[in-house]
């Protein structure tokens, strides 16, 4: 056992980061107000909150492209499977809390995750109240869960996709519904795992989440908060990921919060706000919101953009521009070591960033099909337009 414990296992040099006891944004746990799932920018469009035509919008904006729409039918259909029974006894581990805590991020990772954190739940992650898009007439149900701990579970988008699409063309909600999906499938596996080892586990993904994900990913040591509102940053896929949760009673030894220096790096950078094309991302200073500090971001301006997208299916420009998000090869490692621990080299690597034409799309590598179900009668048709470039 102790060889195996010695081992490198995890897909991302984990061990160079630096682990701090408190996240690098403040976070004053007594001042949050659980929210309602119901407060979602996603949840107020299918509710008509933003207009008549983004509701509507919203009924075809992921199933419009043949791909997302496939993805997404797998990922409902997995649903019924998020909770279940636990075996009428326990198995027989390891008296081992860290062993344990291995134990499940190695399955996790043989269930093809890309990145895996644990810690202990934060009560105010989860929601006050949860919200139903199959039947928004029946009204908000309460919401509350007595596990310990959360293991979070982040799927890359694809890195070479990510080269090539422009950031909102007909790729874009293909490549969130894959991650959502997967990271579900892995989520939904595990939760049966421990369920079979004794203990109760429930899976949470989108859009089924009984939770806020990125507390929990802050906690979990999976990255920093960013620029883009509410979205943490990973240190070495940077936003190009998703990510589902399995929540449990199964004891485990939690994850520390990290600093890779994203604070400071996102008060320099900017290049997110800059190219974001409806303005959602501010390019200001952070603020505290709820009891917690963020950068603000126009919920509305933002799910208007990536529901009611006519040139495109979703966006995430955000994702394709981001310094961080690039190929995990030997030139960007250095350029990511570099970053992450020299303070003074983070305002070259921004510069750099756009010197050298990053962020633009490469077309040498799309593989897909620009195609569209206009009417949602599964008709399908070549768009008129594309959102094909970075200005």
């Amino acid at each position: 056992m102790s060889g195996y414990l010695k081992r490198d296992w995890e897909t991302f040099p984990t061990e160079q980061l630096k682990r701090v006891d408190q996240p690098t944004t403040k976070i004053n746990a007594e001042q949050i107000k659980r929210p309602s799932e119901r407060q979602a920018g996603f949840c107020k469009a299918a509710a008509g909150d933003y207009g008549e035509r983004l509701q509507k919008e919203f009924r075809r904006f992921v199933p419009k492209h043949p791909l997302s729409g496939a993805i997404a039918w797998m990922r409902d259909n997995m649903r019924p499977f998020r909770d279940g029974n636990m075996a009428g006894s326990r198995a027989p581990l390891l008296d081992n809390t860290e062993a344990i805590t291995r134990h499940i991020k190695e399955t996790a990772y043989f269930l093809r995750s890309d990145a895996v954190g644990v810690c202990e739940l934060p009560a105010y992650a989860v929601y006050s109240h949860q919200f139903s898009f199959k039947d928004m007439d029946a009204g908000e149900k309460p919401m509350e869960l007595d596990h310990t701990h959360a293991i979070a579970i982040l799927i890359d988008q694809d890195d070479r996709t990510n080269q090539a699409f422009s950031g909102s063309d007909w790729i874009s909600n293909s490549m969130s519904m894959m991650s959502y999906a997967t990271s579900g499938f892995v989520a939904i596996t595990l939760a049966e795992y421990i369920r079979r080892l004794g203990y109760s586990a429930k899976a949470h993904y989108a859009p089924y989440y009984d939770l806020m994900v990125p507390p929990i990913l802050l906690m979990a040591g999976l990255g920093e908060m960013s620029r883009m509102g509410d979205t943490v940053l990973h240190p070495f896929m940077g936003p190009r990921f998703k990510a589902a949760v399995v929540t449990t009673d199964l004891p485990m030894t939690p994850d520390k919060p990290i600093d890779f220096g994203l604070q400071d790096f996102c008060s320099q950078c900017k290049k997110c706000a800059r190219e974001c094309p409806s303005k959602a991302i501010s390019d200001g200073d952070k603020i505290m919101h709820n009891g917690y500090e963020k950068w603000p971001l126009d919920v509305q301006k933002c799910t208007t953009m990536r529901v009611g997208n006519q040139h495109g299916s979703g966006c995430g420009t955000c994702v394709k521009v981001c310094p961080w998000s690039k190929p995990y090869t030997p030139f960007h490692r250095a350029v990511n070591w570099t970053m992450r621990n020299i303070k003074f080299a983070r305002r070259f690597g921004i510069w750099g960033d756009d010197l050298l034409g990053f962020g633009k799309p490469d077309n040498k590598n799309k593989w897909w099909f620009d195609l569209e179900d206009k009417n949602g009668d599964g008709n399908l048709t070549i768009p008129k337009s594309s959102n094909t470039k970075i200005k």
